[in-house]
């Protein structure tokens, strides 16, 4: 083994590299050298023939160390630093997130917007190396960035938060941040938009609608003398939704069974999302949107 100086971090390999962070360490879980396990990576055997081991930090705990001779390996110097991305391809380091969902957290950071003609570029996308594209067979507009995109601090900040990953925290010279942590480092239950929710369920439905760029309400209050809140409301199309989580409280239950008669005797227009719809809200919520007659 190496002595401990010439032993590198996967983001300081990386840097010898000239590589983002990010993909390298994608490159090594889809070589097999590193794993998930819980919120941390893990050397797996492919790994530690490679000579990773592990080191330990004060402040970050266990973390993976590579030797300095790995910046020769042939399998990571093939790595193509160069190459520029989309948003579908950026979800092979987001996995939680859908093209869309990417291409909306882009344009609500004011990177792209869209338009009939597509996602057009920005002045503030093309200051961080955004270019206009054009699809040979739709003529649909789209954007490409460059591979550095995905180390930029705000985005990956922004998309880990939609994706149930926590965010990065800078590491000294001696310290490995973990890039793909599943502990989420912000409020736990609060949007996108700064509402404060009652679960990750709610948080998800509330991030989704405000990136489409609808306009809602949160703990709405349905039309009847008693007050009964509908946990969100559209005004366009008057469409009340509500959150059905796995483990539901009887008390709580009960309110939303009662909200469920309120819906079906005023006939009013409304949406249940189960927790087993938090992983694709583009089908089941754009579809039942569009049942209504919003396109988003």
């Amino acid at each position: 083994m190496e002595p401990e100086d010439n032993r590198l971090s996967t983001t300081a390999l990386a840097r010898k590299l000239k590589i983002p962070a990010q993909q390298l360490f994608a490159t090594l879980r889809d070589y097999g050298w590193i794993q998930r396990a819980g919120d941390a990576w893990v050397l797996t055997p492919k790994g530690e023939f490679e000579g990773g081991s592990f080191q330990h930090s004060r402040r970050f705990g266990r973390y993976i160390v590579w030797p300095e001779r790995l910046e020769q390996h042939p399998l990571l110097a093939a790595i193509e630093s160069n190459q520029r991305i989309t948003a579908a391809s950026m979800c092979r380091y987001y996995s939680r997130l859908h093209p869309r969902q990417i291409n909306r957290a882009l344009a609500e950071l004011g990177l792209q917007h869209h338009s009939i003609l597509g996602w057009e570029l920005t002045a503030l996308g093309r200051s961080l190396g955004g270019q206009q594209e054009e699809s040979e067979n739709s003529g649909a507009f789209y954007v490409t960035w460059p591979h550095e995109i995905i180390d930029n601090p705000v985005i990956h900040r922004e998309l880990t938060r939609q994706s149930d990953q926590s965010q990065p925290v800078a590491p000294p010279a001696d310290g490995e941040p973990d890039l793909f942590s599943a502990a989420s480092a912000a409020v736990p239950c609060q949007g996108v938009d700064g509402h404060r929710l009652a679960s990750p369920l709610e948080t998800r439905v509330c991030n989704w609608l405000y990136l489409a760029q609808l306009a809602h309400a949160y703990q709405r209050a349905l039309p009847v003398e008693e007050l009964v809140l509908a946990d969100f409301y559209i005004p366009d199309g008057s469409i009340y939704i509500d959150c059905w989580d796995a483990d539901i409280p009887a008390g709580e239950l009960a309110a939303k069974l009662h909200r469920r008669e309120l819906y079906a005797r005023l006939k009013l227009r409304h949406i249940e999302i189960n927790a087993a719809d938090s992983e694709r809200l583009d089908e089941v919520l754009g579809r039942r949107l569009l049942s209504f007659g919003i396109r988003c």
